[in-house]
């Protein structure tokens, strides 16, 4: 279901406990574009971005479950990284997308092992302050694991399935400390969709603050996805010996892409132009990592 509202439309696709809402902009048969933000953030991270970026693509931004207006997870259950894989193809589907870019801010191992598990519908992959794979010591595993369930009943037990209210102005100071690399507009943007009416007051409506992914991953299996793909991606100064990528680095902190797009906008609109646009029907693989960290890289 599509609603119109000053060229930007709403998505909302159906899911299993509820749905998957988002945000919608460029024309019908655009080239397109999945925008897939971080932790704690939903698709408002796009809303200064994608308006600079070529209007020949079709850009879906959705708010991943947890997120922003779309539903919960229910009770109990973990915000894994292969749990979100699996709602990109429910979004994909509901789209009937059959090949398509992404562009994601910060939780970069979702973002890429859907395209090591799914190659053959991505044509290229941008990466906005994200890691990429993020490999785990096999030997840190069960410890990782362990402090991550318990910390999940710890919570559970503690909050006893009552929501924290605040007035707005609260919730502004609380996504400020918890987000300082965010501006204040870049926080009213991200509190539109981040927050949810309840009885005295708001909620926000992100998932439980939980500090462990429990679902871990060891190097030699993210060596074992970078082999079935026919896409490259690279965030790392150690990975910039792989094929098929561009690493660029900008002045900025992590939400530099929401706070300062005019920065991040000319950097990812001739990528997608030479990579994406003049390439179809070809649909060439590629990646683009950009590192919103003052730090050297190499190029």
């Amino acid at each position: 279901l599509l609603e119109t509202l000053c060229a930007v439309f709403y998505l909302s696709v159906s899911v299993p406990w509820g749905h998957i809402r988002g945000k919608v902009w460029g024309p019908d048969h655009g080239c397109p574009v999945l925008c897939l933000h971080g932790w704690a953030d939903n698709c408002g991270s796009f809303n200064t971005l994608i308006p600079l970026l070529p209007k020949e693509c079709r850009y879906v931004a959705v708010d991943l479950p947890g997120h922003g207006r779309s539903s919960h997870r229910p009770p109990g259950v973990f915000y894994s990284f292969s749990a979100y894989i699996a709602d990109v193809c429910r979004v994909v589907d509901g789209l009937q997308w059959n090949h398509f870019s992404i562009m994601g801010h910060s939780m970069g191992e979702s973002h890429t092992s859907f395209s090591a598990l799914y190659p053959e519908m991505v044509n290229a992959v941008i990466l906005l302050d994200a890691y990429g794979f993020l490999p785990t010591d096999p030997r840190e595993i069960p410890k990782v694991m362990r402090q991550g369930i318990d910390e999940m009943i710890q919570f559970e037990k503690k909050t006893n399935g009552k929501t924290r209210v605040y007035s707005y102005e609260k919730a502004v100071e609380r996504l400020l400390s918890a987000n300082p690399t965010l501006s204040e507009q870049s926080v009213h943007i991200l509190l539109e969709r981040g927050l949810a009416q309840v009885e005295g007051g708001t909620s926000l409506s992100s998932p439980s603050p939980l500090s462990e992914n429990v679902v871990r991953t060891t190097l030699e299996q993210n060596i074992g996805c970078d082999t079935e793909m026919d896409i490259s991606f690279a965030c790392l100064p150690s990975c910039s010996c792989l094929p098929q990528h561009s690493v660029v680095t900008v002045t900025g902190d992590h939400h530099v892409h929401l706070n300062d797009p005019e920065i991040i906008a000319p950097l990812v609109s001739h990528f997608l132009q030479t990579k994406v646009l003049l390439q179809q029907p070809l649909a060439i693989k590629a990646t683009m990592a950009v590192s919103e960290r003052l730090m050297k890289m190499m190029i």
